[in-house]
């Protein structure tokens, strides 16, 4: 493994300082207070630029530090762990500029990545307020004038709007529209400004910033132009590819939303343990009580399993590119519905104390819950992943049947000690068409696991589970083909059905991960939870209950599981597969947080 993708974290994480430090410059009351007066957190945005973080979302190509799409994943977690509204207002910015990375010329790229390492907010307008998701519908019109376009008509909804110099804006550029009748155009205000100053009027204006449950402070706002004239040099890629150019960037920032839920999760599970610990009913502490140590046990098996569906997933956007498009909608639709069931169980955990301000913990639990729904909705919302899957069944189906599928890039991404090569934009793809090498590996890894357990017992329970999990995985590919060719009006029935493979797939994840790469992990912090295959049976019980499967009846991982998430906590360290001490927590091995990545 590579120590600098969590050495980085760490320095970032270091960097931020103590969050319960109330002098401190990026606190959780800090974070509090920016919330209730819906205050966008531009003296920490500004910090986060001076340690270096735009440059994170360059590619190294371009003159940036981005090489590696799990080290970025890992960034984000810190940041999200600390505040949604800071990762979403300040890591937006690589939303805006990933259609350059995909098609842009180099020269764009260069100029665009001098900008965001400058610290210059760049923002993607996709969404307009009659359309939503249904990008085909876009009214916004680039038509042409001279040697640009004219630029006539509203975004909104659009993240940093306002804030943004930069917008990757998707216009028809043709009249009909149609899937080649829009292109992406990288429209720079500040040039507009000059086409205002020149004495046309005004080209441009901001919509009002739109008020929101969570995430208060974010500029989410919106565009208008009237007559803007943009040149072809803001062209990007080919001129009729945009939506394609769109889609294919999406993969990229939809597996990375993965951060965002990653960090919720983890704020609100140390939230609801310390309260656990400390409250006090029928005469005994909380996480004493048999359904409280349910619900924190339930907990953390879910995050330890999103955690691994989300490394896998950062590692396969270099290993396995052609099928992101799988990869991505799998990611977008588990992570945030998962980490919102987790968020809704601890919420029955604290009671009213989810709900009250100035309580318990300054009423933080509140806001990371209302923060966090709006992940499930930005990048693709939940049904247009899982729409993604259904058209894309028959190539999945007939994959599985011929035994195709990127199955080497699936493994060397379930290998935690395999550098990652460069990734290749040039080989996205709208559809994965060989298939799934994820699903294609699950027999193999059933097979590598039961071999072990012949030889350990105490795996025995995560073989058993993982054979039923192959033998659903076989069932819902039946279900699929039924589904694989339908193009429009899906049925419910289907999207219950690509619900279903998208925890087979994770199932396939999980077991691809730990009989890979769990004796790196020996002689760490973390080594408990991958020795006997702790956590993966923690995992595979959850995935089975998910898929309305009966349980495993593992109770001793269950309990082991949160006698790990209990001592993680009380020795400062996170709840990771990974070992990883946060800042301001007691002193603890600091080896630990180096040594599992030698």
């Amino acid at each position: 493994m590579t120590e600098l993708t969590y050495e980085l974290a760490g320095e970032l994480d270091r960097f931020l300082g103590d969050p319960g430090d109330r002098g401190g410059w990026f606190t959780h009351a800090g974070s509090i207070e920016l919330d209730e007066r819906e205050e966008f957190p531009a003296g920490i945005c500004r910090r986060l630029d001076d340690w270096g973080l735009p440059a994170h979302y360059v590619p190294a190509e371009h003159g940036g530090r981005l090489t590696d799409y799990e080290q970025l994943l890992h960034l984000m977690r810190v940041v999200a762990r600390r505040d949604l509204t800071v990762a979403i207002g300040h890591g937006k910015t690589y939303l805006g500029g990933v259609c350059v990375w995909v098609a842009g010329t180099p020269e764009q790229a260069a100029r665009l990545a001098a900008d965001i390492r400058a610290g210059v907010p760049v923002s993607l307008g996709l969404t307009e307020r009659a359309h939503g998701s249904d990008l085909l519908a876009g009214e916004l019109r680039g038509t042409a004038d001279g040697d640009g376009w004219r630029i006539d008509g509203e975004k909104w909804l659009i993240n940093n709007a306002t804030r943004g110099s930069l917008l990757s804006l998707l216009t028809r550029t043709g009249p009909d529209g149609g899937p080649r009748g829009f292109s992406v155009l990288l429209v720079d205000k500040r040039e507009l400004d000059k086409q205002t100053t020149s004495g046309s009027g005004a080209v441009y204006r901001h919509l009002p910033k739109v008020r929101t449950h969570g995430i208060r402070g974010a500029d989410i706002s919106g565009i208008t132009f009237t007559g803007a004239h943009v040149g072809r040099s803001a062209l990007v890629g080919a001129e009729g590819y945009g939506l394609e150019i769109v889609l294919k960037a999406l993969q990229l920032t939809r597996t990375m939303c993965a951060a965002l839920s990653l960090g919720a999760a983890d704020h609100g599970l140390a939230l609801a343990l310390d309260f656990a610990a400390e409250r006090e009913l029928y005469g005994r502490r909380l996480i004493d009580l048999p359904q409280a140590r349910h619900q924190l046990a339930t907990a953390a098996a879910d995050v330890l399993l999103h955690e691994a569906l989300a490394t896998v997933a950062a590692r396969l956007v270099h290993t396995q590119t052609d099928e992101l498009s799988v990869t991505a909608a799998v990611t977008k639709y588990l992570l945030p519905t998962g980490t919102e069931d987790v968020l809704a169980g601890l919420t029955r955990l604290l009671g009213a104390r989810a709900f009250l301000k100035g309580v318990h913990a300054d009423g933080r639990f509140q806001k990371v819950e209302r923060d966090h729904r709006i992940v499930g909705l930005f990048d693709g919302n939940t049904l247009v992943n899982l729409n993604s899957l259904v058209h894309q069944f028959r190539s999945l189906v007939r994959g599985r049947e011929r035994g195709t599928g990127d199955l080497a890039g699936a493994r060397a991404a379930y290998d935690l000690s395999v550098p990652l090569p460069a990734l290749d934009p040039a080989r996205l793809s709208l559809v994965a068409r060989r298939g799934s090498g994820v699903l294609a590996g699950l027999d193999d890894s059933v097979e590598r696991l039961r071999a072990l357990a012949r030889e350990r017992p105490a795996l025995v329970p995560a073989a058993e589970a993982a054979e039923r999990i192959a033998a659903v995985t076989a069932r819902v590919h039946t279900e699929m083909e039924h589904w694989q060719g339908v193009v429009s009006d899906v049925p419910p029935a289907a999207f219950a059905t690509a619900r279903r493979y998208t925890l087979c797939h994770a199932a396939a994840v999980c077991l691809g991960l730990w009989t890979h790469s769990a004796p790196l992990f020996a002689g760490t912090g973390t080594e408990p939870l991958w020795r006997d295959g702790l956590w993966l049976r923690a995992a595979l019980d959850r995935l089975l209950t998910r898929l309305g499967e009966p349980d495993t009846g593992d109770a001793q991982a269950s309990a082991a599981l949160l006698d790990h998430l209990v001592a993680a906590r009380h020795s400062g360290a996170l709840f990771s597969l990974h070992p990883y001490r946060l800042p301001g927590a007691p002193a603890r091995a600091a080896a630990d947080a180096t040594t599992a990545r030698n």
